[in-house]
């Protein structure tokens, strides 16, 4: 069979002339990116930011996507607009999508189309442009940057300036990041930052890189505070002892103003250019995925023993727990070398002392609750099933804290060898949120991701909360979590589709996070060894 001809290509989105759901100011847009799978069942693959008060939002947050010039990939990006803070795009205004194929995007290189409403009629005069680019560059520019005497634009208080960082190509400028918002402050300080140099300048360091400084404004109308045009070559110049400094210049006060000078200096005072390495360059270097799985027998489940309950094994040998074992096993089983897996269970009497228990081993071995293989998994979750009396309560935290025990001892490593991915899989909702968050704002620091999945029809608004996309999760105590590691799938929409769907969509966000993870973490892969032959 001939190998497959796969390439990461970077999507950049923006849209003009959006509907307006907003009453008294503008849509506050977001584009998903969904793609089809093998039985025409869409799936979300990625999301950009939302952009507050915008009906012509140019999206800063880039979409890489594997592109397969044999297989035809059908995507359909959907525009919202959002006004509330749950994940789920159900309850937000639709504001048109178009679908094409990635073929199409990556052919014209700049493609630009109507989007229209669910009945195929056009969605106002919206439209929507997608501008694709192969990466072939895998090395990132890390920035610190400040300003100084900035213009004041407001008239009470001081501005909230931001920077764009554009691009330039052959059709213009192109958004290739946006900082945050530094509120009330002529002199900023912006958080550290990370620009992929595929977005920034092609690779190219001597190409023209334009930032724009501006003053954010609630209601969209922001304010341009000045501008300049560089290079790479010239940012890399900077150091935190002799930055690399920026006159801010503002075109209309400059021909309106005599004397003018500038509106404000903007210092670069690190520029450092690194390699990123690529999921597969930890994985071929050796680092192991080291597989976890909890299942909840708490009572609102239901007597296994009743047709209507989650826990009760239909006549086929399936219900909806054994479904998302084998579905997200079978994928992750590949990357763990000795495809041993623990596995426990949480909220039930167990033998013989009845006792309620957070955290027991599926195979009732609390010295080694490793199970052979995802069919080991299944073997010991239906061993174990009716020897439990199904209880409560919902406890996340003891099963989160024991796996994060394991990824602690492996923050001695010195290359990336050890990552450690949990799956929970539950009915409803958690009653130890506030020790939960803290569990999981622990274990952001740590070699560590969690994937859960709701199974049934309960309320799952909880576990959106904890799956940190719409905004950073933080403990009780205020402390947010290092980086996003929660992903949260409700099985029921994946309950017609094949699979490889829902391990696809659960599954999604973890190479991402194994890489944040080692990147923040200064851990390179190991070098890859020599091949070796495996026997099968």
């Amino acid at each position: 069979m001939a190998a497959q001809c796969v390439t990461k290509v970077e999507l950049t989105v923006s849209c003009a002339n959006l509907l307006d759901k907003d009453f008294g100011s503008k849509s506050d847009p977001l584009c998903v990116l969904l793609m089809s799978s093998s039985a025409s069942q869409w799936f979300e693959l990625a999301r950009t930011e939302k952009v507050q008060n915008c009906l012509n939002p140019q999206f800063a947050k880039k979409i890489v996507i594997d592109y397969y010039f044999e297989i035809v990939q059908k995507l359909k990006f959907g525009l919202y607009d959002i006004d509330n803070a749950t994940v789920d795009l159900s309850d937000d205004d639709f504001l048109g999508e178009l679908e094409c194929t990635l073929g199409q995007v990556v052919s014209s290189r700049k493609l630009t189309r109507p989007l229209v409403l669910k009945n195929k009629h056009p969605a106002g005069k919206g439209t929507i442009t997608i501008s694709a680019e192969e990466i072939k560059d895998n090395r990132s520019a890390n920035f610190e940057v400040e300003a100084r005497k900035l213009d004041n634009k407001d008239f009470f208080g001081k501005s909230d300036p931001y920077l764009e960082f554009y691009k330039q190509t052959e059709t213009g400028w192109q958004l290739a990041h946006r900082t945050e918002v530094v509120n009330n402050n002529l002199n900023p300080t912006w958080k550290p930052f990370r620009i992929p140099l595929q977005s920034l300048c092609g690779g190219d360091v001597d190409k023209p890189i334009k930032v724009e400084c501006y003053d954010y404004d609630n209601d969209g109308s922001h304010d341009l505070i000045g501008t300049f045009e560089t290079t790479l070559t010239h940012f890399q110049q900077a150091s935190r002892t002799s930055p690399a400094e920026f006159e801010c210049i503002n075109s209309k006060k400059k021909q309106k103003k005599k004397g003018y000078k500038n509106s404000g200096v903007v210092s670069v005072k690190q520029c450092q250019v690194v390699t990123e390495y690529s999921f597969l360059d930890y994985i071929m270097g050796g680092c192991q995925l080291n597989f976890t799985v909890a299942v909840d027998f708490t009572g609102s489940n239901g007597d296994p023993k009743s047709p209507g309950s989650l826990h009760y094994i239909s006549p086929q040998g399936v219900n909806e727990y054994l479904s998302a074992i084998w579905a997200v096993g079978n994928v992750i089983q590949d990357y763990d070398s000795d495809k041993m897996f623990p596995a426990f269970g949480f909220g039930a009497q167990i033998p013989p002392t009845w006792q309620v228990s957070h955290e027991f081993p599926l195979n009732f071995n609390p010295a080694n609750p490793f199970c052979p293989g995802v069919e080991g998994v299944v073997e010991a979750y239906r061993m174990c099933l009716p020897q439990v009396k199904l209880y409560g309560p919902t406890n996340f935290s003891p099963i989160i804290n024991h796996v994060a025990t394991f990824a602690k001892q492996a923050l001695q490593q010195t290359t990336a060898s050890q990552y450690f991915v949990l799956l929970i899989i539950t009915d409803g909702v958690i009653t130890d949120m506030d020790q939960t968050r803290n569990s999981i704002v622990n274990a952001s620091r740590l070699p560590m991701s969690i994937i859960i999945i709701g199974v049934g029809g309960a309320d799952f608004s909880a576990m959106e909360f904890l799956d940190g996309d719409d905004g950073r999760l933080r403990s009780q105590t205020g402390e947010a979590a290092m980086r996003d590691i929660v992903q949260f799938v409700p099985f029921r929409q994946f309950q017609n589709a094949p699979p490889e769907a829902l391990a696809k969509s659960v599954l999604a966000e973890v190479p991402g996070q194994v890489m944040e993870f080692f990147r923040v973490m200064k851990l390179n892969p190991a070098p890859v060894p020599t091949a070796t032959t495996e026997t099968i």
